[in-house]
């Protein structure tokens, strides 16, 4: 195993190539090591919260149980959850996108606009995706070649985006879309519906990749000590922009599901959905500092917000209060990821 070279004196801390690369290193597998245990934990502990619920609510409701009740949980989650895939690769890089519900608008306007205008549902659906991808690669290009606030970048983007739409759509929704396309989210396999298997299928692809390809996993690198990555070798530059381009594609995914599940492309479709996958995401182990999160942590993190809300339906409980819920929700998680750093730090 390499070993960190003797300095040449004693005010000399610059890390070669070679010591950052075994720093690195072994920071990485520390904080992957340390990491892995909470995170195992906090997954564990939703799986039983949303249990509990269960549970609870099987007394409480007949409905909870019954399949179209969880279908219409899944449904609901398919959007959120197929965002979160994007936004937990983002967080443990230490990035932030403030503009995935703008960008699941945009999507869903571009390909609704190309189909009204005769365009085949194929292309129509590419040209969205292109649209999508096109915001990301943009939000990834400032950010990173830049080194712009992510949070000023993409809060500025989602206001840039939204102002486009009405602009473009002339604040009006795009009705009257073709079977060809609304199959998408309505078509159903062994009676589920396909937004449904989709996020299933991203969230299962997100994790494993995350977990155990060598280029997704130097976000942990990245998020962890980026100057450390960078001096070992890590093209940290090609990793954000990477990651604002999957986040913003995955948002261009989830606007087509909705627009076809519903049949009509919104301007204002998305609004707040950020806010509920950033508090997903931490709920499900991801920390603001970057170097921590899964993708399975972000999906039951959304999961259990979607849970909390169809329980709170299923109790007649005024929908207004919801958006307190999850407001509180966020908080409390931030505020329990500030003292898990803080408990860190004192450690070292």
């Amino acid at each position: 195993m390499d070993t960190l070279p003797e300095t040449n004196g004693a005010n000399d801390r610059s890390p070669t190539p070679a010591g950052a690369r075994a720093a690195g290193g072994a920071v990485g597998q520390a904080l992957r090591r340390a990491a892995r245990s909470a995170l195992a934990f906090r997954e564990s502990i939703l799986i039983l919260v949303i249990l509990a619920f269960a549970v609870v609510m099987t007394f409480a409701s007949p409905v909870f149980l019954s399949w179209p009740n969880i279908e219409a949980i899944l449904l609901g989650l398919s959007i959120e959850g197929t965002v979160a895939v994007g936004m937990s690769m983002l967080f443990v890089a230490g990035g932030l996108d403030l503009s995935v519900g703008s960008t699941l608008a945009f999507a869903g306007v571009v390909a609704g606009l190309a189909l009204t205008a005769g365009i085949p549902a194929f292309l129509s659906v590419l040209l969205a995706l292109l649209a999508a991808l096109a915001v990301g690669l943009v939000n990834g290009l400032l950010i990173a070649k830049l080194k712009i606030n992510a949070f000023i970048i993409t809060l500025g983007m989602m206001i840039t985006i939204r102002g486009l739409l009405l602009v473009v759509a002339h604040g009006q929704a795009v009705l009257n879309l073709p079977p060809s396309f609304t199959v998408i989210g309505q078509g159903r396999l062994a009676g589920v519906q396909y937004p449904i298997y989709v996020m299933l299928l991203l969230v299962v692809l997100g994790d494993l990749l995350l977990r155990n390809t060598r280029f997704l996993r130097q976000n942990y690198y990245v998020g962890g000590n980026e100057r450390a990555a960078r001096l070992s070798g890590v093209d940290v530059d090609f990793v954000k922009i990477f990651n604002y381009c999957t986040i913003a594609l995955l948002a261009g995914i989830a606007g087509l599901m909705i627009t076809a599940r519903f049949g009509s492309a919104s301007v204002t479709v998305g609004n707040g959905l950020e806010l509920r996958v950033i508090t997903a995401t931490i709920i499900g182990g991801a920390s603001l500092s970057g170097g921590e999160g899964t993708v399975l942590g972000a999906f039951l993190g959304a999961l259990f917000l979607g849970v909390l809300a169809n329980v709170l339906n299923l109790l007649g409980v005024d929908v207004y209060w919801q958006n307190l819920v999850t407001g509180l929700m966020l908080i409390l998680a931030v505020v329990f990821d500030a003292a898990n750093e803080r408990r860190k730090e004192l450690r070292t």
